[in-house]
């Protein structure tokens, strides 16, 4: 069956610890009463949490059940991940507290370690940030894996980390093996391989809801560091004029590319038959496709994220209030086994 539609997905919401309410204003659906949302999983296909379609003639149906009844329509020349799973996972974070200081390991290090983990790279967009709002990243200059070691488990790590200020707009890169942390006073989005593998390796001296240390995990997350990540600052997106447009490239590498765009006037683009999504940043727009028998459009408007089946094919965007900016992703392949 082919699936020549975008498909509007509802978000997940997780209360976390160190979340709060930030995220009520940028989703039209807004957030669960009385509880501090840490996360919103605006796409995600993982056992216990995949999401769900908000309208249409998929309407209920779960992005899980499409990729077992319509993988191929969905994601063409994308290949899923080796339990057929979508890809990608898109998340906003609410940081009110820190988060904990943690890893993700690479694949080849996930697969030694268990059949059931997996690695990932991830990156993030700060749409808001406090004033001295900041992120770990890596660690600091002349850190020994013994040093580390050492200190793993404890506050004294955080001496060991090089610290950057953000701000909003900044992009950053996080990949595999990079120890990291996002400082309280931030909200981002977040781009990832479709794993939620994480390490702790110091939280802070909280306590969970029974007063218990929360847990660590420093032996594996000692075993999935890489001690000479580099070229880690975050940066503001490199605009570039597409007629009256804007166009930021973010990242591409072999398992998916984003970019962001502004968009002022009718702007072109094409699935190139693989699955793609988009979240509307700010604005409101539409998205167009012209079928074989009639031209159709979808209203989008911000803290909407859409996924774009592979079987779309040729669309065009086009704005029609406000700044009209979406974050577009497109996915190449999923983890390789």
């Amino acid at each position: 069956m082919s699936i020549r539609q975008p498909l509007r997905l509802e978000p997940i919401f997780l209360e976390k610890i160190w979340g709060g309410r930030a995220l009520q204003p940028l989703l039209p659906e807004g957030l669960p009463v009385d509880k501090n949302i840490g996360e919103a999983w605006c796409l995600a296909d993982r056992e216990g949490a995949t999401s769900m379609v908000a309208e249409g003639p998929f309407k209920g149906r779960t992005l899980g059940g499409l990729m077992l009844s319509e993988e191929t329509a969905l994601l063409g020349r994308t290949q899923p991940d080796p339990d057929g799973s979508f890809p990608l996972l898109l998340k906003l974070l609410d940081a009110r507290k820190n988060l904990s200081i943690q890893v993700h390991p690479d694949h080849a290090t996930a697969e030694r370690m268990g059949p059931s983990l997996a690695g990932k790279d991830e990156c993030w967009l700060v749409l808001s940030a406090d004033e001295d709002a900041e992120v770990f990243l890596g660690l600091s200059n002349g850190t020994t894996a013994s040093e580390f070691a050492e200190a793993a488990g404890t506050s004294d790590v955080v001496a060991l980390l090089t610290s950057y200020p953000v701000r909003s707009g900044d992009f950053v890169r996080v990949p595999a093996g990079t120890v990291h942390s996002i400082g309280k006073g931030l909200v981002i989005i977040e781009v990832q391989q479709n794993s939620d593998t994480t390490f702790r390796i110091y939280d802070w001296d909280r306590k969970d809801q029974n007063g218990e240390l929360r847990e660590q995990h420093v032996e594996s997350a000692l075993s999935s560091i890489i001690y000479d990540q580099d070229g880690l600052e975050p940066s503001p997106p490199e605009w570039h004029e597409q007629g009256t447009s804007m166009r930021a490239q973010l990242f591409e590498d072999e398992s998916y590319q984003g970019e962001l765009l502004r968009i002022h006037e009718l702007f072109e683009r094409d699935t190139d038959k693989r699955a793609g999504a988009l979240f509307v940043i700010s604005g409101q727009g539409r998205i167009r496709v012209s079928g074989e028998e009639e031209e159709q459009s979808w209203s989008i408007r911000s803290g909407q994220t859409w996924l774009l089946p592979a079987d779309l094919g040729p669309h065009d965007l086009l704005p029609e209030d406000g700044d009209f900016q979406v974050l577009a992703l497109r996915s190449f392949r999923g983890r390789q086994s």
